[in-house]
């Protein structure tokens, strides 16, 4: 693997950072490496209220090895290879994918998810989970560092991890279009739990003709499955009207396409709860190596694999499930045969008509 540091010197690139003590100029070397830790609990990284919405851009990092024989839709014992779009030889994979902030909207906060497999056939060192590169639509690349601690965990033969970095800065100054991240810290080869990797970009906006509505996004590191019983998170305790409209953002790690029982439900005080499924994501096997809109892969993306073999970024409709409103919003996930290790959520909700 290239030393991404010393890339980052040698091309002059800036780190997108949020502690302030730290000039941007210095080489990415020369940047403290948030602790890590086997769990991060969910806890709320932004929220608000206000006439707007969140969009994001996402996408994967591993693909299918151009040798690799076809083994069904699971990502489990697959050869991985690495998506790599651009013709810089500096870097090892990069991907892209589009950013739409409606016309008229300013960036009230945005941030960068990256994570998957240390180990498949090779075994990466965790030393380079805090860094990863990113390019604005037309723009170079610049160097970003986690800013909070890091998710990393090794269990069930997996070496899994998801870093992330406030980039609200990044996004205001840039531009619609296709955003490329590249240098996400994932591995390559052969494994029976198999490879993944990818990445999100969470852009809340506002914008004054637009609805007034909740954003909220939660984040943390947690691992759910058949011995861990499901994970429950709490994203809004306030009023949302009846028949009110929202939708539900999912970043998730490893979810195999056609293992059953992994299931993503919405529990309001005022209805069951109500499980959320769409055309591309059934109920009973929602985690399933996706990046899709209620169904459909709207972003615009560079490669668009319908199969992302590990990473889902996925919005659902919150309509059936805010139908009778609600005074608070809680999400469950749970994976009676898979596990998955869940990364981010974000809600956006109507709160008056």
């Amino acid at each position: 693997m290239r030393n991404s540091a010393v890339r980052a010197v040698r091309r002059g690139l800036l780190c997108a950072l949020s502690c302030a003590a730290l000039s941007a100029a210095l080489p990415a070397a020369a940047a403290p490496q948030p602790k890590e830790a086997p769990r991060v609990p969910f806890a709320q990284r932004f929220q608000a209220v206000q006439h707007g919405g969140i969009v994001r851009a996402a996408n994967t990092s591993a693909t299918a090895a151009k040798d690799a024989k076809s083994a069904g839709t699971r990502n489990d014992g697959f050869t991985i290879g690495y998506v790599d779009i651009d013709d810089d030889p500096n870097t090892y994979n990069s991907s892209s994918a589009a950013v739409r902030v409606p016309e008229g909207s300013r960036v009230s906060y945005a941030r960068l998810y990256w994570g998957g497999n240390l180990r498949v056939g090779e075994q990466k060192p965790h030393k380079d989970n805090g860094r990863v590169l990113i390019a604005e639509p037309g723009g170079q690349y610049k160097a970003v560092l986690a800013d909070s601690t890091i998710g990393h965990r090794t269990a069930d033969g997996a070496d899994a991890f998801q870093a992330s970095a406030d980039v609200t800065e990044l996004v205001r100054s840039g531009r619609n279009g296709m955003w490329t991240v590249a240098q996400v810290n994932v591995a390559m080869g052969r494994s029976t739990v198999g490879g993944w990797g990818g990445w999100t970009l969470v852009v809340a906006y506002e914008n004054a003709a637009e609805p007034l509505r909740r954003l909220a996004l939660w984040d943390g590191f947690e691992t759910v499955g058949p011995r861990t019983g499901a994970l429950r998170v709490g994203l809004a305790d306030s009023a949302v009207p009846k028949g009110s409209s929202g939708q539900l953002g999912v970043v998730a790690y490893d979810g195999d396409r056609g293992t059953s029982g992994d299931y993503l439900a919405v529990e309001t005080s005022r209805s069951k709860s109500v499980l959320l499924s769409d055309s591309a994501n059934s109920a009973n096997d929602v985690m399933n190596s996706s990046i899709t809109d209620f169904g459909a892969g709207r972003i615009e993306r560079l490669p668009a694999h319908q199969n992302t073999l590990g990473y889902d970024s996925d919005v659902f409709d919150l309509g059936g499930a805010l139908r009778h409103g609600a005074d608070r919003i809680h999400v469950r996930l749970g994976a009676r045969k898979d596990t998955v290790w869940l990364g981010a959520l974000f809600l956006q909700a109507d709160v008056r008509r």
